[in-house]
């Protein structure tokens, strides 16, 4: 097939694109901006377009199928263009659903974790050498790209999304993949400039069950009461399966599960951790994995990429980055290095970056997450809010929000980087969180 990508600059687009083109596909591509590692990856395959910005003049009849990428814009160029020729246009979890209808569906959902589960069950296949189809949204040890389309293999892994899937398709990613197996791990609002209120939110988790197809089954966390509230009110005609967090000791500072085939020491720690890889056992299982062979395959996983990802370490200190910028993923992040390191001087820094995490309305969901940690740094570019056309934030906002006094804010990139630069060298852990760039702070340079 000839396949046009409109926006392939994406995190999901360009692996899409390269997955494609690996599996013999002629791909082209367009975007007005593209950042590394997207960048750099679209080049080595030889699929980085020549200049950007959109070209109408690049989309004729030659062409099989469009697919359409959430950064683009209704009035695109190249999407108009391709109305007016009557292209097949799809967005990409559509053309991923297309490409799987064959295949035994896995899909994760839930608000926080699903990246995470997702990889946890990547990496048993891939250990194990069985060979499945797949999507996740971050990078993996032994996997080149993040996805795979192939015709022989059975099973399909998806990590399902809840954000919007284009321009022309408003509805949420995980509604179209239609799951032979689903995992639902949590749900806490987010995306508030899509889902205004919380029983909106909820909705789309409703939904995703309802799309589930007959006689399948659900892998559900029974310790997140809206899920159990979701479960208990289905009348769907599916296998329901549940999961908590799992027995388990810290010795020595490594996480250790205690089960009926014996206990297993981890190189991942947090109990939200444990909790997620008890929902990718339940997701193995019905994949035709053996709970020991799980467990042993598992023990070596190291975690997904920005998520509690250990970026330095030697005899004195130890530093990770976190993808986590919604109120849940902050709190588990910061539970399980409190419950990790509990005796040592600890730097935890917070950038709030997303519209979610910037409108007044939402701050309040914050209240709590930092409380296991003293002194917490809380950073808001003032630049980026005001970019966004937000209005500004305070600091007597952001502590009452988090309702914690001892909390420090910084608003200015060059008073956070002198601020942790004073801190480092006498902090035994250190913890970045955010989905932004800490206002340049390059954390390579800075260990």
């Amino acid at each position: 097939m000839r396949i046009h990508f409109i926006s392939i600059g994406g995190s999901a687009m360009h692996n899409l694109a390269i997955a494609l083109s690996n599996e013999g596909n002629t791909i082209s591509g367009s975007d007005d901006i593209i950042f590394e590692p997207s960048k750099g990856r679209l080049k080595k395959y030889g699929l980085l377009p020549e200049k950007l910005g959109w070209d109408a003049e690049r989309i004729n009849t030659q062409i099989d199928a469009i697919v359409l990428g959430m950064h683009a814009k209704n009035d695109n160029p190249e999407l108009l263009r391709a109305k007016e020729l009557n292209l097949k246009i799809y967005s990409y979890p559509e053309f991923l659903y297309n490409q799987s209808k064959d295949k035994t569906r896995v899909v994760i959902g839930g608000s926080h974790g699903k990246t995470t589960i997702t990889s946890m069950v990547l990496h048993v296949v891939n250990d194990l050498n069985i060979a499945v189809d797949y999507m996740v949204g971050a990078q993996l040890d032994g996997y080149e790209t993040m996805v795979k389309l192939t015709e022989e293999n059975k099973f399909i892994v998806l990590e399902g999304d809840e954000y919007l899937s284009s321009a022309l398709d408003l509805r949420p990613k995980f509604h179209l993949y239609k799951p032979n197996v689903a995992l639902l791990t949590g749900i806490a609002w987010d995306h508030i400039n899509v889902f205004p209120t919380f029983e909106n939110y909820v909705e789309q988790f409703k939904i995703f069950v309802d799309k589930i197809v007959d006689g399948g089954t659900l892998v559900y966390n029974n310790e997140d009461e809206n899920i159990v509230a979701i479960v208990e009110n289905s009348k769907r005609n599916l296998n329901f399966i549940s999961y908590s967090t799992p027995k388990y000791k810290i010795e020595g500072g490594k996480y250790v599960i205690i089960t009926e085939e014996g206990e297993f020491e981890l190189e991942i720690f947090g109990k939200h951790n444990l909790q997620n890889l008890e929902g990718a056992k339940e997701l193995c299982k019905q994949m035709g994995i053996d709970y020991i062979d799980f467990y042993k395959s598992i023990s070596s996983f190291r975690g997904a990429s920005r998520r509690l990802e250990e970026v330095y370490k030697d005899e004195k200190h130890l530093v990770y980055k976190d993808f986590a910028h919604s109120p849940s993923k902050v709190a588990a992040s910061v539970s399980a290095v409190s419950e990790r390191f509990v005796d040592d001087n600890k730097l935890v820094v917070l950038e709030l970056h997303t519209y979610s995490s910037l409108n007044p309305k939402f701050l309040k969901e914050y209240k709590g997450s930092l409380d296991t940690v003293s002194n917490p740094l809380v950073y808001v570019d003032s630049e980026i809010v005001k970019n966004k056309r937000m209005d500004k934030i305070t600091e007597d906002q952001i502590k009452i929000a988090f309702a914690k006094d001892d909390l420090l804010f910084f608003d200015k990139p060059e008073e956070l980087k002198a601020y942790v630069l004073s801190k480092m060298k006498s902090t035994d852990v250190a913890l970045f969180m955010s989905s932004g760039n800490l206002g340049g702070l390059e954390l390579d340079k800075l260990v």
